[in-house]
């Protein structure tokens, strides 16, 4: 048994489908498979059922999987207890994104970061905030950019980079538009589109709904911003974005602050306490990114 076996054995586990553990470790299907087989072999147990669409862990692949986790844990920790006494970072680095949001900064914190470390191989990978939570608690993800209606995560750090208000936006020509002052009993009364569940800016929505029993008719969903803003230019149904968001469209679209929406949507990176060396250099220049005044 070696250390990359395990890796596909992990991966398998925490993907439950072949196809895309082969995508997550860069080699092909039947690699990852027979690498797994040779295992089991070794092993002298099953670590998979197989016999659904979805695979599962056995018994001995349910007991297998934390120490795996462990060795390749403990492995990573070696190269990276050489690295800090030689002032060098290597390995891989995952960082996790929610769907739909673009930010420069972290582009430029990346960029940063692989000009300052070329030995760390960088991952980025997509998905709703919430699974992304779940993937930096689970340590498949080092480090993470969500939205979310919380500041910091039970069990996570959290550095806030952006919270903001959420807003109605609407073409010039709408009714909400005359108005001055927006309240979420004006929306009632239109279609909405926004983000999906497990986005931040929806968790906010759902919630300050729910408060005021109020039942929305959520007719169009997107997980970009300029899907939602490009529906409610053309009148389709009124879009809810935070208010940076629905700046960028001001030539199309007419923002209003939702009063009664008092808590803000937030974007933060988040990961957990125990980071790696790389972990926190790229922190160092996320901060430095997003701190850098605006040149307009």
């Amino acid at each position: 048994m070696d250390l990359r076996q395990l890796e596909y054995f992990v991966a398998v586990a925490e993907e439950q489908n072949f196809t895309r553990a082969a995508e997550r470790v860069h080699i092909s299907q039947s690699g990852v498979s027979a690498q797994i087989r040779q295992l089991e072999r070794e092993l002298g147990a099953e670590l998979f059922d197989r016999s659904a669409r979805t695979v599962t862990l056995t018994v001995a692949g349910k007991a297998a999987l934390e120490h795996a986790r462990s060795a390749l844990a403990a492995a990573g920790a070696v190269g990276q207890a050489v690295g800090e006494v030689t002032n060098l970072i290597r390995g891989r680095l995952t960082v996790g994104m929610v769907v739909g949001c673009t930010l420069t900064p972290l582009f430029d914190a990346l960029a940063a970061f692989h000009q300052a470390h070329p030995g760390v191989e960088i991952s980025l990978v997509e998905d709703s905030s919430d699974r992304l939570i779940e993937k930096v608690r689970a340590s498949t993800i080092d480090l993470a950019l969500i939205g979310t209606a919380t500041a910091t995560p039970d069990g996570l750090d959290a550095l806030t980079l952006i919270s903001e208000r959420l807003v109605a936006a609407v073409p010039a020509g709408h009714p909400l538009a005359q108005q001055r002052r927006v309240a979420l009993r004006d929306l009632v009364a239109h279609p909405i589109v926004c983000m999906p569940r497990g986005t931040g800016i929806r968790t906010v929505f759902d919630r300050a709904c729910a408060a005021q029993s109020l039942q929305p008719m959520i007719a169009l969903q997107a997980s970009a911003a300029d899907a939602i803003a490009d529906l409610a230019a053309r009148g389709l149904a009124v879009a809810i974005l935070s208010d940076s968001m629905a700046a960028r469209y001001r030539d199309r679209i007419t923002a209003r602050i939702i009063d009664d929406v008092d808590k803000p949507a937030v974007l933060a990176l988040i990961w957990k306490s125990a980071h790696s060396p790389g972990v926190r250099e790229l922190l160092a220049f996320s901060r430095q990114e997003f701190i850098k005044p605006d040149p307009t």
